[in-house]
């Protein structure tokens, strides 16, 4: 039996951010020949463009070139406390427009396009199990770039397969520190007594990157089902952050002291973030849901 991406092109924007990796080995095992953006001032690879998501003439040159049949559409501003609001907008909007505009010229569109939105958008929710109809509420700027593009790639439902995916937290080895639970695990790698954290109280529905990797790949293979649909990317399961805590000191052997640190902690903190994936998983399959616990011990000992 052929490969699902045998004799296919899978184009990956954001190719070499945390994410983009773990797609990009989804796609080559399932057998695409896999091409790719990475941000400018890098030097690209094989198969890959350095290539700004706001040069409008790049990008048209750029899938014109790469013909792809499938796109997961990764690159944007993805941390949440990012200093440049402006950029969030640029990149996370007109950039996406961008490439929009050029898949829409191709002569041969492609079969399926994968749009990474964000769960951002639910905001303070007081829904318990969040599903893809309930209404969007974003609180800070880049939840609302997430989902002012969602309703910006709804002019080219037309001309294009969209599919729009709304991952919850999720995490992995490569994964910025920047970001909560690599915190927390280099923390413990390097052994430190003490550790500054904001809000205690959260909970998050934390996804390992290879199930979401893998969501992804059959979005794409499971058009036209999914076309012009919002999919969960979640686990179903929330952990509050002590409860995390707890798992890494199991893991690591000790107990860290945690500090609360005014500084750290948001303005407008969604409390509890919880998905419902029943969608994607009657469009894809069963997940290969990852415990949270055996992915925080996969980064704890990379």
């Amino acid at each position: 039996m052929a490969a699902e991406g045998a004799g296919k092109r899978a184009l990956i924007t954001g190719l070499a951010g945390f994410t983009g990796r773990y797609v990009e080995q989804e796609l080559q095992a399932a057998g695409y020949e896999v091409y790719g953006t990475i941000t400018p001032g890098h030097v690209p690879g094989e198969r890959q463009f350095a290539i700004d998501l706001n040069d409008r003439a790049a990008m048209a040159a750029m899938v014109q070139e790469v013909r792809p049949d499938v796109v997961a559409h990764l690159a944007a501003i993805a941390f949440v406390g990012h200093g440049d609001v402006e950029q969030i907008y640029r990149v996370n909007v007109a950039g996406t427009r961008n490439l929009l505009e050029a898949l829409a010229a191709l002569e041969q569109k492609p079969s399926a396009v994968l749009l990474a939105s964000s769960a951002n958008i639910y905001g303070n929710t007081d829904v318990g199990v969040i599903h893809e109809d309930v209404p969007a509420a974003p609180a800070n700027d880049y939840a609302v770039s997430k989902l002012a593009m969602e309703y910006m790639a709804r002019l080219w439902q037309d001309k294009l397969p969209l599919i729009v995916a709304r991952p919850f937290n999720y995490t992995g080895v490569g994964q910025h520190e920047n970001f909560l639970l690599p915190k927390i695990v280099g923390h413990f790698r390097r052994k430190a007594a003490d550790i500054e954290l904001g809000n205690l109280h959260v909970w998050r529905d934390f996804s390992d990157v290879r199930m979401v990797a893998a969501s992804y790949r059959k979005l794409l293979a499971a058009r036209p089902a999914t076309s012009g649909l919002a999919f969960n990317i979640c686990s179903g399961h929330a952990y509050s952050l002590g409860e995390a805590l707890d798992m890494m000191a199991d893991i690591a052997g000790y107990k860290i002291n945690v500090h609360v640190n005014p500084a750290f902690v948001r303005a407008n903190e969604v409390v509890r973030l919880v998905g419902d994936n029943s969608r994607l998983v009657a469009a894809t399959g069963p997940l290969a849901r990852v415990p949270l616990a055996d992915t925080l011990r996969w980064m704890y000992s990379a």
